[in-house]
This record gives C-alpha cells, sequence and structure tokens, in this order.
C-alpha cells in the first residue's frame, strides 16, 4: 500500500467520524514529530498497539476489500501484571460496500456492533477441528477449512443459528456475538452507505491471533511515496524509542 493512500484513508475517516458526531482521543491526530517526541507516560500506546490501523488484506485493491482500524484500549497477552486489562475496544470503519475476507481467532471473542451509517451483511462458517488444532508446520498461512455444521450466534442477546454459510444483516444499532474458530466474513450493504462499527473484545493481537482462509497479509508493507501524516500501529517501532512487548 502507498502512504499516499494510507493518508488519504486516515484522513477520511477522520473527517467522516467528525461529521457523525464521533470524537477521537488525542493521540488519534499525532503526527510523526509528536510519536518521535512521545513521553515514556505514554508507552502503553506503542506497546498495546493503540490507534489507527489500515489493511488491504493482501488485495491491493483497498476500496474493494479492506477496513480501517482504530484501536482504543487494549491488554496486553505477555504483561498481563502491568497491562491487566482482560478487554479492548476498537472502531471499525467500512466504506460502501467493503468487504472484510473470512477468517476466525483463536483466542479472540469479540462483539461486532453497528454504531451508525449503513448496513452490515455478515456471512458464516464454523472451522473444522483440524483447521482450529493443527496451526504449526505453517498450516495457519495455508487455506483454512470451512466445516459443513450450523453456526450459533447471539444477535443482541438473541440465539441465532444459521446453516453453514448462512448470512445475516445488522443495521445501525444492532450488534452480533462471535466465538473463537467462527469463520466470518463481513461487507457494508453496497448502496446504504459508510458503516461504522464498534468491536468489545477479550484482549487481542492482530499480529498473531487472525486465521484467514484465503486473504493475504494481515500487516501491509508501506510503499513510502509520500512523508506519513499519521501514524498506524505497525510504524511505531520505527518513529518511536518504544516497541512491542512480545514472548
Amino acid at each position: 500500500m502507498k502512504r499516499s493512500k494510507a493518508n488519504e484513508i486516515i484522513q477520511y475517516t477522520m473527517d467522516a467520524l467528525k461529521k457523525a458526531q464521533f470524537p477521537l482521543p488525542p493521540f488519534a491526530y499525532y503526527g510523526p514529530e509528536e510519536w518521535a517526541r512521545l513521553p515514556e507516560e505514554e508507552i502503553e500506546l506503542v506497546e498495546n498497539m493503540l490507534g489507527w490501523d489500515i489493511t488491504d488484506f493482501g488485495s491491493g485493491d483497498f476500496d474493494r476489500v479492506g477496513l480501517t482500524i482504530f484501536t482504543f484500549r487494549n491488554g496486553n497477552f505477555y504483561a498481563k501484571e502491568k497491562y491487566c486489562k482482560p478487554y479492548a475496544e476498537k472502531m471499525l470503519y467500512v466504506m460502501d460496500g467493503q468487504i472484510l475476507p473470512f477468517h476466525y481467532h483463536w483466542e479472540k471473542q469479540e462483539d461486532i456492533i453497528n454504531r451508525g451509517g449503513g448496513d452490515l451483511e455478515l456471512t458464516l462458517y464454523n472451522c473444522t477441528e483440524v483447521d482450529f488444532a493443527d496451526v504449526e508446520g505453517g498450516r495457519a498461512h495455508q487455506p483454512g477449512q470451512f466445516a459443513d455444521t450450523p453456526v450459533t450466534a447471539y444477535v443482541d442477546g438473541k440465539q441465532i443459528t444459521v446453516p453453514a454459510g448462512g448470512k445475516l444483516l445488522l443495521h445501525p444499532g444492532q450488534s452480533i456475538s462471535l466465538m473463537p474458530g467462527q469463520y466470518h466474513q463481513w461487507q457494508g450493504v453496497p448502496g446504504t452507505g459508510d458503516v461504522i462499527l464498534f468491536e468489545v473484545s477479550t484482549t487481542n493481537d492482530d499480529t498473531i491471533d487472525n486465521r484467514f482462509h484465503t486473504a493475504g497479509d494481515r500487516i501491509p508493507s508501506m510503499e513510502e511515496d509520500v512523508p506519513a501524516k499519521y501514524l498506524m500501529f505497525a510504524d511505531y517501532p520505527e518513529y518511536t524509542k518504544y516497541s512491542f512487548i512480545k514472548k
């Protein structure tokens, strides 16, 4: 992805959220200079990977297949005594018609909430037991496996079961609870407008806890065609004196 495109996406999302009266915290607006001077009192922003995150899932076509994320808060798998939050909260911005490809999480349990804008269509599968368990030896980088079993999820506290590959529609104000091992794909329903989603979940690490069915890289490489206007969490180790906490 080109840096000019990333700058454009973040600015577009900031403007759209402001218009929709969804305020962001001050660090959402930090530029490279602010990140370079980041004091130790704000080290949590880096160590817990808070802030902006853009991905096209290796598609090379963000407007069709992609997602813009802003992480407000998160715990940390590797420093539970220092960061004891067992939860995370994110804003997920879906452009009109934009697709999030099939994936599930091994660890994360999540609620996806349509906070406003257009409608969101989800398609659900369970993964197979082999797919969920056999992640060593590079299997996690091979195509995933859909089970042919019914999928049970909860929409606003109501248990709903759909057949494998079944679809659910979330209108603004509705939410769905998804469990580990449940493949999900979504699309902003074309013609209904951009969708402002929020995710409330258990602590997660997007560098290791995404199992895609066929999609490419979760964290895109960046072509630096112009200077960065805002940073994504993947930029922090390069632009700050801090780094992520890993095992």
